[in-house]
Parts: structure tokens; sequence; C-alpha cells
């Protein structure tokens, strides 16, 4: 049964659902090298706390990120499959409800292939 925790400690950080074997956090805002930090701290602890087989962030009121947020997602997915001995099937970060320009830098940086990754219009990849 899914649980849902408020979360204050990033502006970003909209919403947290935790359930068996997942964690879905809701993002809102501009991720750049400002507020990447705290963001990437807070994911890390929701990582360590609960450990998922998939991590699934929703990035549909997300309009831009820079380098620092791409770090941060790869971190994310560093420690999710240091969680599961190394196996990359096992565990999963999923970016969902991409806007275009952060797909497009999320292609061009070649992440889109160790990413799952989904638009709100063409479903999962």
């Amino acid at each position: 049964m899914a649980q849902s925790e408020e979360t204050s400690n990033a502006d970003l950080i909209q919403s947290v659902e935790v359930g068996d074997d997942h964690v879905r956090v809701a993002i809102a805002g501009e991720i750049d090298l400002r507020n990447s930090p705290l963001l990437r701290n807070k994911l890390l602890e929701l990582t360590r706390q609960h450990h998922p087989a998939r991590f699934e962030l929703d990035l549909h009121d997300v309009p831009y990120m820079d380098s620092s947020a791409l770090a941060v997602l790869v971190e994310l997915l560093k420690e999710m499959r240091q969680k599961v001995n190394g196996d990359k099937q096992a565990a999963r970060v999923a970016l969902v409800e991409l806007q275009p320009r952060v797909r497009g830098l999320l292609h061009i940086a070649r992440l889109d292939a160790i990413f799952d990754m989904e638009t709100a219009d063409d479903g999962a990849d």
C-alpha cells in the first residue's frame, strides 16, 4: 500500500509517494547548480531509506535543467545499482512526463539510453 508524505527539504520536491517496491517524486521548477545539491541529498536519502527497485521522477513541471541536474540523475542511478550489486536490470530510474526541452537535453547527453523515459503524449520508450 502506497503512502504519501509532503516534503519541504527542497522547494523543487512537490510530493513523495512510497510504495512497496518504488518511490515516486514529483518535481517542479528549474533544476540548476543553485538547487541541485538539495535535490541530490533528498533523492539519495529516499533511496537509502526505502531501497526501491524503481525510482520514478515526475518531471512534468520541470521546464529546464542544467548539467548539475544531469549529474544528480546519474548519481541517483548509480546509487540504485549499488543497492542491487550492480545489476543494471534490477534497479530502474524512470523519468516521466518530460517536457521537450528536458528530453532533448537528455538525448544530447546520451542519457536517454540509461534511463526509462516517458512523455505524456508518447508513453514509455
